[in-house]
């Protein structure tokens, strides 16, 4: 397939933007990801040592409650309204810099990586973790090595807190024989399974057990992580074939662990194979994974050149759309194709609530509680069942209905699905009863639904 400009800016970024500037080609795109995000300095969130205050807050009062030192049921709840505030603040940021952003390729990535190192906000601590997590860890690495992103992910506490790696204890650690605490593998197994080798890899049950050990000592502390040597297992562990740690256990031992299994083989074509399915196909050609895989290791997992060899690829440019919208794309791109940004999340929680992660849960996603630890689900089948489309088409026909009233379908038609189309929607489009109709049948369209 020839090179489209239109299938570049539409397939990789969050939908087109009518009046936007395009990236000409590929490496502009990829060029664009080593300049700094304008948008940083609008966007700037409370910090993890904030957070967590708030928290602390919130703890304190409900410790006082429970010891009877006095009612401070007010403070408890206020606590938590202002935890609910923060949370609320960070899903409207997220949204609303994807749906504004001249970057879209940016965001994508921002939303593709936050889905493969998962975190599901399964209790409102971990919730007031995630905007940090995805600012302070996922952001910054986009473009960078994947062991960097890796490194930062495992020492998150979002990360630490959501698959309990906060409470592994090694089994002969000096706190571990005082308290009769052990160990949790969570955090081991996933990565192994999820972040880096995939499912089916080369990994054992033992090389799991001993990476468990060998993350021992990783604690939460007030404004980020820390590494507590009385509580990590001595000794060293074998992972993989390989010897690490020692004793005293070091946080070095962990990084060097993780250096190499960055570097891995079976890491490489699992990212390059995971990247290619979400961003082309449920079913991408084997030589293009194949030609991923292979810049990845011939640059020791530097990101930028994986993603230059998915856009290098005619693939890339199949003018068929084979990959189903998640909700929250599909509610971005019809964001996008309306220019629209502030007006819609409006300015108070409920409202964002009432706007968008309501509508969002009936198309079957909770935007901060994934499934499982494996993230979203990337079959077509998954997001479109009667009950989600439903719910996809009353939004889009509600979006439409209040901001389309004074756009013209036939000119945001091609601006925004290019010229492959189907003559149906054409026809239909140019011959709805209204404006704000025409726009609706554009929204609620298969072409629109699919990248």
């Amino acid at each position: 397939m020839a090179f489209s400009e239109f299938i570049l800016n539409a397939r990789f970024g969050y939908g087109i933007r009518p009046g936007a500037t395009l990236f000409a080609s590929p490496e502009a795109m990829l060029n664009s990801l080593k300049q700094p995000d304008p948008l940083d300095k609008r966007f700037v969130r409370p910090s993890l040592g904030d957070r967590f205050a708030l928290d602390a807050v919130a703890r304190t009062a409900l410790r006082n409650n429970r010891q009877g030192k006095g009612d401070m049921s007010a403070e408890y709840q206020e606590a938590r309204r202002a935890m609910r505030r923060v949370v609320a603040e960070d899903m409207k940021a997220y949204m609303l810099r994807a749906t504004i952003s001249d970057n879209g390729f940016r965001e994508r990535l921002v939303a593709f990586w936050g889905d493969h190192f998962t975190v599901s906000g399964k209790n409102l601590r971990i919730q007031l973790a995630l905007g940090d997590y995805t600012d302070s860890v996922i952001r910054p690495n986009i473009a960078g090595r994947f062991a960097d992103m890796l490194k930062g992910v495992i020492t998150h506490p979002a990360m630490l807190m959501f698959l309990d790696q906060h409470s592994s204890i090694g089994p002969n650690s000096v706190l571990g024989r005082k308290q009769g605490r052990g160990l949790n593998e969570n955090l081991a197994r996933e990565v192994l399974e999820l972040h880096t080798m995939g499912v089916g890899a080369s990994y054992t049950q033992d090389d799991v057990r001993q990476f468990a050990e060998l993350l021992t000592g990783l604690v939460l502390a007030r404004d980020g992580f820390r590494f507590s040597p009385n509580a990590a297992e001595p000794g060293t562990e074998q992972i993989l074939g390989k010897t690490y740690g020692g004793d005293p256990a070091k946080l070095a031992d962990i990084m060097a662990f993780l250096d190499d299994l960055a570097v891995n083989p079976e890491t490489a074509a699992h990212i390059s194979r995971k990247l290619a399915v979400h961003f082309i196909s449920d079913t991408p050609p084997a030589d293009m994974v194949d030609q991923m895989t292979a810049a990845y290791r011939a640059s020791d997992g530097d990101l930028m050149q994986v993603y230059a060899a998915m856009l290098a690829h005619p693939a890339a440019y199949n003018p068929a759309r084979q990959k189903v919208k998640w909700p929250t794309e599909y509610m971005v791109s019809a964001m996008r194709a309306l220019n629209l940004g502030e007006e819609l999340a409006g300015g108070k929680p409920r409202e964002l609530a009432n706007v968008l992660l309501e509508p969002m849960r009936g198309m079957g996603m909770d935007m901060i509680r994934p499934f499982g630890p494996d993230g979203w689900p990337e079959e077509a089948e998954v997001w479109i069942s009667p009950p989600t489309l439903a719910a996809r088409i009353s939004w889009g026909k509600s979006l439409a209905e209040e901001y389309g009233q004074h756009v013209d379908p036939r000119e945001l038609l091609p601006q925004v699905l290019g010229s492959d189309v189907s003559e149906a929607l054409k026809v239909a489009v140019a011959g709805a009863e209204s404006k704000w109709e025409g726009v609706a049948l554009m929204l609620v369209s298969p072409e629109f639904n699919r990248r």
